[in-house]
């Protein structure tokens, strides 16, 4: 349906052309009930249209109104007689032609005069008639006007919007493909660089390995040779000739003592890092904090007897609390209890499986959190008990306003924008692997390979408030 067909065909409407209504019957005219000049009185607040009469009654000031046409600009006025729709009053018997706003109901000249409704605010039928039928005409104008939105949305932006979404949904289609391509592209092309890593890394080891069994197995025939004459000498030669073969006898065993003994170098043990990989590692972050890696949070909670004498255990065993020299206290000995660092650990092992666990540090402007072997040393104050000093300990600190990674006594400083509120940990036992995170953001801090050799605990420290292990 058009528009101009779905307008509101509502004609001009016009009272009467009196200049006021005519005054219910029985109801003296205003201006005898007036002011002392005559003039009706209206009192404060009211509406101009409507005049409250002196015995309580009110007459309308203006009588005239005219809605104009809402298809065209016609001149027409169509003139509306309702006197023969009127109802009569039923304790009057008189036509029901004014309405009572106090009451909101419509009622007759008498009962304005000196019935139920004397002194209320009133209005000549008419003039209400009017009223409303101007505010259906606003109302019909905003439908109208909200219905042609709605065509132009239903004709317009909804078909544009469909036609973009064709055209996006392909975009977005051909971007996934892409980019999935170009990462299959790199992923092949770094498995390829690998592996040729680890067989050339192999075929190195593999080298060494047979060079050292052909020199080592040379020099055991000849050591077992050397000997063998050597016990001959002692066994079979007679006292005389002996003495006489002493430089002989010299000189085998300076040929034995030059054979040496094997040692173990690094260069017969793969290295472990020919198969790292930037893009690997950091597609391995992506998908374990993504929760692709099968692991979850595990609950942990601090072993009291580990913990030093310079911190405060919270009685749910998570918080640890720095505490000053006043409030330090002397606890049992125990040979698990670090005593003059403020460490703690934590009761569980780890040997095998991926697991995480979080630690809230947005208390604390100076600690420690990571990994240690049980091996630790507890006691005393030199590098050996000190976490991220000595090669049985990997830990992230954090120590006036800078961020560093710590093992045996080296430091790799990060560069983040702000400390984090919670660090996180992943240990990947299987992969050798261990991953510092910000819990809230899910951005890699640091990661760690380190062909780890004996159980893990999780390690703290804090030198300043407190740090508390996040249950998950």
């Amino acid at each position: 349906m058009g528009s101009e067909a779905r307008k509101c065909e509502l004609a001009t409407v016009s009272l009467a052309d009196n200049d006021y209504e005519a005054e219910p019957a029985g109801i003296p005219p205003s201006h005898c009930f007036g002011s002392e000049i005559g003039q009706p009185w209206i009192s404060e607040g009211q509406s101009a249209d409507s005049v409250i009469l002196a015995n309580g009654s009110r007459r309308n000031s203006k009588t005239r109104s005219s809605v104009s046409t809402a298809d065209s600009g016609d001149d027409a006025v169509a003139q509306i007689d309702h006197s023969s729709d009127m109802d009569f009053c039923e304790e009057h018997e008189s036509k029901l032609d004014w309405y009572c706003s106090s009451e909101a109901k419509l009622v007759c000249s008498q009962c304005v005069a000196a019935g139920s409704c004397h002194g209320h605010i009133v209005t000549p039928v008419t003039r209400r008639a009017t009223v409303i039928r101007n505010q259906l005409v606003d109302v019909c104008e905003k439908m109208q006007l909200q219905a042609s939105r709605i065509e132009r949305f239903l004709s317009q932006t909804l078909v544009a919007k469909e036609q973009a979404l064709q055209v996006d949904a392909s975009a977005a289609r051909e971007r996934v493909v892409a980019r999935l391509n170009l990462v299959r592209e790199a992923l092949e092309e770094e498995e390829q660089r690998l592996l040729e890593a680890v067989q050339r890394e192999e075929e190195r080891v593999q080298q060494c390995l047979l060079t050292q069994k052909a020199h080592w197995t040379q020099a055991l025939d000849s050591l077992t040779h050397t000997r063998t004459r050597l016990v001959h000498t002692l066994t079979h030669t007679m006292d005389a000739k002996l003495v006489n073969s002493s430089q002989d006898i010299a000189e085998r065993v300076e040929e034995a003592e030059g054979v040496g003994d094997p040692i173990d170098t690094e260069k017969l043990t793969m290295k472990f890092g020919c198969s790292e990989s930037k893009l690997i590692m950091g597609l391995w972050a992506s998908a374990a904090l993504l929760g692709h890696m099968g692991h979850t949070p595990i609950n942990l909670t601090f072993d009291d007897r580990t913990v030093s004498p310079l911190l405060s255990l919270s009685p749910d065993q998570r918080t640890l609390t720095f505490l000053s020299k006043r409030a330090r206290r002397n606890p049992q000995y125990d040979p698990a209890r670090f005593d003059s660092w403020p460490n703690a650990l934590c009761s569980r092992l780890f040997s095998s499986g991926t697991h995480s666990w979080v630690v809230d540090v947005s208390q604390s402007d100076a600690f420690k959190v990571g990994v240690c072997y049980a091996s630790l040393e507890r006691k005393g104050s030199s590098d050996a008990s000190r976490l991220g000093y000595n090669a049985r300990s990997w830990v992230l600190s954090h120590f006036e306003d800078v961020i560093s990674f710590c093992h045996a006594a080296r430091h790799d400083y990060l560069s983040v924008v702000q400390k984090p509120r919670r660090i996180g940990i992943l240990l990947d036992w299987p992969g050798c692997t261990l991953l510092f995170f910000d819990a809230d953001s899910g951005t890699t801090l640091h990661t760690v390979c380190h062909p780890f050799t004996a159980p893990l605990l999780p390690a703290c420290a804090v030198g300043n408030r407190s740090i508390t292990l996040v249950q998950p």
